[in-house]
């Protein structure tokens, strides 16, 4: 696995002699053109510059071609270019999400991949722009997926109904509607997080958390109870501690029998709520070495594993893989710069071919 234990002798070659500084032995390199032929299809190589120079006034006409000439527009210009592509953007997904659905929600109401992702972009362009239409449409989506996902039992931000009650909470907020942010809450407080449910944040009690914590940022601070984020966390650190091994990752999770490491069924997504949380010193060593433990065991390319064990160097997607685990280092190095090195935040080898983030913010 990575760098870690798991791999024995591979510095030397099959004779027994050890292989010349700065050359891979034979099966060594057999191996890596395997996994750079399996990774081919699944990143872009990142030739991008560290650093392009803005371009003078008046010289945004003589900026070369492509990408480059993009960065060097003064950034004033730079930003109000990017924006208008943005808005043009939602607007496409807009009509191919909603307007096409005919305003119905039909099979998919969460916001991970279905309308409510539609009604929090909208949130994110009103958030922008002040475009109120965009948070009246947005107010009527949700609508629509509260309905939709009435009794049902997931109780997730991304993939629930704690996605749909915050969601809904936050925008009838800016709506000055105080009967629906009542309704909202009402429904929220009615979420249960039983012992049978799992730790993940896709479906499990860190994607609960991240709906208390989009609540308390939108709404107001200890609109749900500090007391109780803590409970939750602390529920989730000492399941944690359980499936931990002694010298490998202080904490350690399952989901249908694996171990994953990625942002929605492990520990890099875990991490990221659980590092927005107030935590005891215990506690936070322990997820500040759960950290360092993956940045010692990535893959040599700077990928990170999808689960324990896997010598599969081929995802590169914010499920599983460097992207996902690039959004909690950078978290990590918010909340403890002196701690987690910057450089570990995100390898320069890719550009994604697909991918997707969350905030709360």
């Amino acid at each position: 696995m990575g760098n870690g234990g798991g791999r024995k002798d591979k510095g030397r070659l099959a004779a027994g002699r050890e292989a010349p500084r700065g050359e891979l032995p034979s099966s060594s390199r057999a191996a890596k053109r395997q996994r750079e032929a399996a990774m081919g299809n699944r990143y872009f190589p990142n030739d991008l510059p560290d650093f392009v120079a803005e371009a003078s006034d008046g010289g945004e006409e003589r900026a070369p071609a492509g990408v480059h000439g993009l960065l060097s527009i003064p950034y004033p210009r730079l930003s109000d270019r990017l924006l208008r592509a943005a808005l043009r953007l939602k607007d496409k997904v807009v009509e191919e999400t909603w307007s096409r659905a005919r305003g119905q929600v039909t099979t998919d109401y969460t916001l991970y991949t279905g309308a409510l992702g539609t009604a929090l972009l909208l949130f994110k362009s009103f958030q922008v722009t002040g475009n109120r239409g965009d948070l009246t449409l947005a107010g009527d989506i949700v609508q629509a997926c509260d309905a939709a996902s009435s009794g049902l039992p997931f109780l997730t931000f991304i993939c629930g109904k704690a996605g749909v009650c915050a969601l809904g909470a936050v925008i009838a907020k800016h709506c000055d509607d105080q009967l629906l942010v009542t309704h909202y809450l009402s429904s929220f407080d009615e979420i249960i997080v039983t012992e049978k449910v799992p730790n993940e944040l896709l479906y499990g009690r860190a994607g609960y958390l991240w709906a208390c914590l989009f609540l308390n940022k939108h709404i107001r601070e200890k609109t749900i109870p500090l007391e109780h984020i803590g409970s939750v966390a602390k529920d989730i650190i000492k399941e944690g501690r359980k499936l931990s091994n002694k010298g490998s990752s202080p904490l350690m999770y399952e989901w249908h029998g694996k171990k994953y490491w990625g942002a929605a069924h492990g520990l890099a997504g875990i991490m990221h709520v659980l590092m927005h949380t107030e935590l005891k010193p215990d506690e936070q060593d322990d997820v500040k070495n759960t950290l360092r433990y993956m940045i010692t065991n990535r893959y040599p390319s700077g990928n990170y594993p999808s689960s324990e064990g896997s010598e599969s160097d081929r995802l590169v997607h914010w499920c599983h893989g460097a992207p996902g685990v690039a959004l909690t280092l950078a978290k990590a190095y918010e909340v403890s710069a002196a701690s987690i090195h910057r450089a570990y935040i995100a390898s320069s080898k890719w550009r994604l071919l697909s991918g997707c983030g969350w905030s709360y913010k």
